[in-house]
């Protein structure tokens, strides 16, 4: 698949020699091939290399990029970028200069990308944004308030990346190295001046932030995620705490309402200011005064110095309170004045930013809710959220996904029971796994046998309520089946893929939206009282 950064790219460039390159990063020109070329962009993926790339050929899984040099070279690239094992794989004639490194060179990737492009992020606000959950969230807020602040704002996360007022669909939370570098440079061109981005710890352990140093770096939270990739709790916590180092920001917003917070606030090795929306817990920024406004909240923010302001979230819930919240301390720790964030705030009628497939409403009656929530932890927050204005019964509809951290599917089936009064549990993304035994590791946490349909017990405040679950495939049906049972006054939450069209099954993809689904449902409700939105 070809990266569509391939079309947000630098339309005017300036030329780098090989030679200054390689004295840049201490690189070695392999015998046997030209001494030097002029390089105006950097690609890692042959496939979308244009004339005057500079191609980094990495070792991957399955392959080493040094057998796609040839095919990168023949459209156009004027230099290649690898390490020994990688020379030894292209060709003797090749007829263009061959630069090794002593490392993979996917560790200074991106630094070397910089270079190429004249280190755009230096020329950016740059705001990025990692833990669990919130991410997209907060970016979307952060970019709200930015561009209500007078700046001409760039955005780049799970959902789309934007360029002013450029828009495409994101592939990867975060772009690799290359591509990232490409369309800061492209950002600069579109005169960007500030950027939220999203930081994941796939991309802080690949190297894919490599030669940006953020303005300010904000800490959502830290939950059971991606232990599939990264090992263990340990592991993950300090892939996240890289980004609080110098050679990744300046300053750093941490948010303390967990106990992974408080620990980065500790270990943060660049000056921090910390945020809680918890009563009594100490932190140089305050959230209180909470209380409904609309479909979310509004909240008063106070900093120990005496500086206050008040506004609020469209959106609901409490951890969308401390999203938000995050959203206005980094815009304040970044340098704003409190007296113009409030004014913007005020202007723009507190944070309203719309983030597609996060807590997105589709209907008021029944209410049907489409939310990203993949995690137990997100599960159990969205879940929170909608019951205090729920009159009737909170059905959700999730499953998990194939592949992926096993470990916490059975933790969100009895997630699903503590929160709702009817669980249909359904598949995620299967992947290359059996979606059936997926299905099952959730429904075993459930409740009793775990079979396909059945009431169970839960919890509730001491006492017990009776909860029904259902394991219902494929995901459309689970959606039309939840929906249609559904009265005017109940909640159905749609959670786990948010603004995702495309369901992967056994290396296949296969169309799916679940708005889409969702609104299709609606549709079939003949005679039934229903508002859509």
């Amino acid at each position: 698949m070809t990266s569509p950064f391939d079309r947000i790219r630098p339309a005017a460039t300036t030329a780098r020699q090989v030679s200054d390159l390689a004295v840049a990063f201490g690189l070695t020109i392999a015998p046997g091939h030209p001494a030097d070329a002029a390089v105006t962009c950097v690609a890692s993926d042959n496939r979308v290399a244009r004339p005057g790339d500079l191609f980094v050929a990495v070792p991957g899984a399955r392959a080493h990029g040094a057998q796609f040099a040839a095919d990168a070279v023949a459209r156009g690239a004027t230099a290649v970028l690898t390490d020994a094992r990688g020379a030894e794989l292209i060709a003797a004639d090749t007829t263009v200069p061959v630069l090794v490194a002593d490392e993979d060179p996917r560790a200074i990737l991106g630094q070397v990308a910089a270079w190429v492009l004249g280190n755009p992020a230096e020329e950016l606000m740059t705001f990025g944004v990692t833990g669990t959950n919130g991410k997209t969230t907060t970016t979307y807020q952060l970019d709200h308030l930015l561009r209500a602040l007078g700046w001409k704002g760039g955005l780049i996360g799970t959902v789309e990346t934007r360029s002013g007022d450029r828009v495409i669909p994101s592939v990867l939370t975060t772009p690799e190295a290359a591509d990232l570098q490409a369309l800061l440079a492209a950002m600069r061109e579109d005169h960007v001046r500030t950027l939220a981005m999203e930081v994941s710890s796939h991309a802080l352990a690949q190297h894919r932030v490599d030669g940006v140093v953020f303005g300010v770096a904000g800490f959502t939270n830290l939950t059971q995620d991606h232990l599939d990739f990264h090992g263990d709790f340990e592991s993950y916590f300090a892939t996240k705490a890289d980004l609080f180092t110098p050679a990744r920001a300046r300053r750093g917003v941490i948010t303390l309402d967990d106990t992974w917070g408080e620990r980065m606030a500790e270990v943060a090795q660049v000056p921090v200011a910390t945020l809680t929306t918890l009563p009594g817990k100490d932190a140089d920024w305050t959230v209180t005064d909470v209380a409904p406004s609309g479909t979310g909240s509004a909240f008063t923010l106070t900093h120990r110095d005496g500086r206050t302001l008040r506004t609020s979230t469209s959106l609901p819930g409490g951890y969308n309170v401390a999203n938000a919240a995050l959203a206005v301390t980094m815009v304040l720790e970044g340098g704003s004045d409190i007296r113009d964030v409030t004014d913007a705030l005020a202007a723009g009628h507190g944070l309203s930013a719309t983030v597609p497939g996060r807590m997105e409403v589709l209907a008021t009656a029944p209410r049907v809710v489409v939310d990203f929530a993949h995690n137990t932890e997100a599960l159990e927050l969205s879940l929170a959220a909608l019951r205090p204005t729920t009159t009737g019964r909170l059905a959700v509809v999730f499953g998990a996904t194939g592949d992926r951290d096993p470990g916490k599917r059975p933790f969100m089936g009895a997630a699903a029971v503590r929160g709702a009064d009817v669980v249909y549990v359904t598949d995620d993304d299967p992947h290359d796994e059996d979606p059936a035994k997926v299905r099952a590791e959730v429904l075993a946490g459930t409740g009793p046998n775990g079979t396909p349909e059945r009431i169970v017990d839960a919890a509730d405040g001491g006492g017990s309520r009776t909860v029904e679950v259902r394991e219902v495939a494929p995901r459309a049906d689970a959606i039309r089946a939840a929906i249609l049972a559904a009265g005017p006054d109940d909640t159905v939450l749609v959670a786990g893929r948010g603004h995702e069209t495309v369901q992967e099954i056994a290396g296949v993809d296969h169309p799916l939206d679940d708005r889409v689904e969702a609104r299709a449902a609606l549709a079939a409700r003949t005679g039934q009282p229903q508002q859509n939105v």
